[in-house]
């Protein structure tokens, strides 16, 4: 909701940086292909899936199975935010080093200031604080038993399988496509910087995950975002102290070497959705006062069938939102879009 503010200072927003790594590519694919409930939806074929799964060793497919059960996923990204490591080695060589306590306090989420001493207790064993926490994140489908985990698993044996399941992950699904997954992180990282500088951070950050709108909260202040391949269609978020994450899915143009001429998918989808005289009108009306769909075909005087299709349109273009079932225009999308054209034609 927009508030009006009588003040002169402008209202602060946060920092945005872009990073990329093969080793969050490693981690993000032990997470998706662990996932089953997700694991169909996503882009990665199902002849690749499968490649994937038959290049697995008897003793990776433990360790995956031990990933999909303990959820150790989220202490490998825990631990790839500590450090910019380089490659597999240097991650292998902190987490060795890593004492028992220093190890839970990485692999333990960020749930914000206020449970920090209770986050501490668990760190130390405490049962009752174990006992809070898990009450306190019980709408989260993983973390009261990730919790429970992490206080109770022997640290030693934990090591030994994240530096395992990285290891094994990287020689038999990174490595043989490796120069062309990081050309691809790289080339979608350069065409975000390219338009960091064009767009406020709010903007940038919608127009990178193409849609995910994140506004400002009181305690974050920095916003990282993570090309990633393997997940995609998918953004992935996480929180860490003082900063937001997402690993966003590069954009199609960026899977392809030779994409010079290639549009970005997102910009040929908004101006085919501009392109209607109706859909104009409808984005003109909701500017002026967010409407239903039944207010919406009472003014059009169109079939209320057409008028949801136009909004469909509209929606997948990311121009208009649905909100508490009125629908409203996304105002940073439509600023994006001129900027957006500007940015394709200048590129070489």
């Amino acid at each position: 909701m927009d508030i009006f503010s009588m003040r002169t200072k402008e209202r602060e927003t946060y920092s945005v940086q872009i990073k990329y790594s093969l080793l969050w590519e490693c981690a993000l694919g032990i997470a998706a292909i662990t996932n089953h409930s997700l694991v169909e939806t996503l882009d990665l074929s199902k002849q690749n899936r499968e490649r994937i799964k038959e290049s697995m060793t008897k003793e990776m497919t433990e360790h995956l199975e031990y990933v999909q059960t303990h959820n150790t996923w989220k202490t490998l990204l825990q631990l790839l935010h500590q450090e910019d490591f380089e490659n597999i080695a240097d991650f292998t060589s902190f987490v060795k080093k890593l004492s028992s306590e220093e190890l839970r306090t990485i692999a333990i989420p960020y749930l914000g200031k206020e449970q920090k001493e209770l986050i501490n207790q668990l760190i130390q064993g405490s049962n009752d604080a174990l006992k809070k926490l898990q009450h306190i994140t019980k709408e989260n489908t993983f973390l009261p038993s990730y919790l429970k985990f992490i206080s109770k698993v022997d640290t030693e044996t934990l090591k030994s399988h994240l530096i395992e399941v990285m290891s094994g992950w990287y020689k038999a699904v990174i490595e043989p496509d490796e120069e062309e997954l990081e050309s691809i992180l790289i080339r979608d990282m350069v065409a975000k910087e390219k338009m960091i500088e064009k767009l406020g951070p709010e903007e940038f950050v919608e127009w990178a995950t193409d849609g995910t709108r994140y506004y400002p909260e009181p305690s974050v202040f920095q916003v990282i975002l993570i090309p990633q391949y393997i997940y995609r269609p998918w953004n992935v978020e996480a929180d860490l102290e003082g900063v937001k994450v997402f690993y966003y899915a590069v954009a199609n143009e960026s899977i392809s070497s030779d994409n010079k001429y290639v549009p970005k998918k997102m910009l040929v989808q908004r101006y085919k959705a501009l392109g209607d005289e109706n859909r104009l009108k409808i984005l003109k009306i909701i500017k002026e006062k967010s409407l239903s769909l039944q207010e919406l075909t009472d003014e059009l005087e169109m079939g209320k069938t057409t008028v949801h299709h136009h909004l469909k349109i509209l929606k997948s273009a990311r121009l208009v939102a649905s909100i508490s079932h009125k629908y409203e225009i996304n105002e940073k999308a439509l600023t994006a879009v001129p900027k957006e054209l500007q940015l394709y034609l200048e590129d070489n």
